[in-house]
């Protein structure tokens, strides 16, 4: 696979880096490669915070790219009424010009006030995507492994200084267990790279039925600089993350998983289903690129660009409907305290003027409101939480497409914003 077919979720995260603050929806620009180091300053806390020891924040000055024309922009002219409605005729411009497949959740203080479902599921059956189709979350699992850590924490079973090596005495890289950290790893600033850049992942991805299956893919690359030193979207460290879970609490990733996050939040829906299973309620995701990243003819069947189960870094699924109430379990505090669950979502690394990365979350300024959640791309995977803690909405985007959920995004978000 090519960087770009490897990077979509940090193209999708660095759309939100370069989006601004103002009413226009401009295309999303390209996002650098995955082996780019972005500069940071750190916020390290390795206590929990009191509810007002929150790391600084500033009013951003973003960074627009130059305006262009897309389906999104088209479709704001034709928004009017109230904001659900607002949101439906944007989603329905979009529909109709076929640049949208996936479902839609827009809720207010918690209550979905819009909800949509557009294009197919499977195309060769013609299943429709319906609102409780289950759709690939790809990178958005970071934040049920970032809450799974920092329960962790809470109980005090993990501290976010230790060291790999004292979690994972038997992992074959002593470099990584030497100097790598929890809060590294937690931040994308451990050093190391992205287990789908393997050369080795074309040959392995259909054998990953586990967390412990990804570390063929990995384990002996060494680390691409001192941790701590940068900011590099890290899928691999992730992984990391998922053992030690399992490590401290002798149970798998997904069944500890299952029992302190998915069911307290009643999200029957979500789950690391296997690709072979051939569920009808899954979602099939199609790509226009090839095993090379090169454009395609036409449309394909994701299935041979990803991992056969996802994990700790990402591919499970869910509904919009599981995913607001996560967002409801989340701030209501049945995961996790006030005070950790702000542990959890401030940012730590400065990716930029209105944007920081924090413990499986993105933390940024847009229009200064706060909103925190996190992104998911891969081919065939294209997705978005966004909760606006200000303002008091939620939007939830999942396609089952290489780009559809940006387009969506453009046209929501102004929306959504003072």
């Amino acid at each position: 696979m090519s960087a770009r077919a490897r990077t979509l979720a940090l193209i999708l995260l660095v759309s939100l880096l370069t989006a601004g603050c103002g009413p226009a929806a401009p295309a999303a620009t390209p996002a650098p490669d995955a082996t780019t180091a972005i500069a940071f300053t750190a916020t390290h806390t390795s206590q929990l915070p009191t509810a007002t020891a929150a790391p600084p924040r500033t009013t951003p000055t973003p960074v627009r790219p130059a305006a262009t024309a897309s389906p999104a922009s088209e479709a704001l002219a034709e928004c009017a009424g109230s904001i659900s409605e607002c949101i439906q005729a944007r989603m329905e411009a979009l529909d109709a010009q076929d640049a949208f497949s996936g479902a839609v959740l827009v809720a207010r203080d918690g209550e979905a006030i819009f909800t949509g479902a557009y294009g197919l599921a499977n195309r060769a059956l013609g299943i429709p995507n319906q609102i409780d189709t289950k759709f690939n979350l790809g990178s958005m699992d970071k934040m049920i492994t970032g809450v799974a850590i920092v329960q962790l924490v809470a109980k005090g079973q993990l501290s976010l200084d230790a060291k790999v090596g004292g979690l994972l005495p038997g992992l074959a890289n002593e470099q990584i267990a030497r100097t790598v950290t929890v809060y590294h790893l937690l931040t994308h600033t451990s050093g190391m790279g992205d287990w789908s850049e393997s050369p080795r992942f074309p040959e392995l991805h259909d054998q990953i039925r586990a967390v412990e299956d990804y570390l063929p893919l990995f384990i002996d690359t060494p680390l691409e600089f001192e941790p701590g030193d940068h900011f590099r979207y890290s899928n691999s460290g992730y992984i990391v993350l998922g053992l030690i879970i399992q490590e401290i609490t002798d149970q798998s990733y997904y069944d500890y998983v299952r029992t302190n996050i998915l069911e307290p939040c009643r999200m029957a829906d979500t789950a690391a289903y296997e690709l072979d299973a051939e569920r009808p309620d899954l979602a099939v995701g199609y790509t226009k690129m090839d095993i090379d990243g090169s454009e395609l003819d036409e449309i394909t069947d994701y299935r041979f660009a990803m991992p056969m189960r996802g994990g700790p870094s990402g591919g499970g699924f869910s509904t919009v409907a599981d995913l607001l109430r996560f967002r409801n379990c989340l701030l209501d505090h049945r995961l996790l305290s006030p005070e950790s669950t702000e542990l959890l979502l401030a940012g730590k690394v400065s990716l930029n003027e209105h944007i920081q990365y924090a413990y499986g979350f993105l933390d940024r300024q847009v229009a200064d409101q706060r909103v925190v959640g996190h992104s998911g791309g891969a081919p065939g995977v294209c997705d978005f939480l966004d909760i606006y803690l200000d303002r008091g909405y939620t939007l939830i985007i999942l396609s089952n497409s290489d780009g559809d959920c940006v387009a969506a995004h453009e046209a929501i978000e102004p929306a959504l914003l003072p």
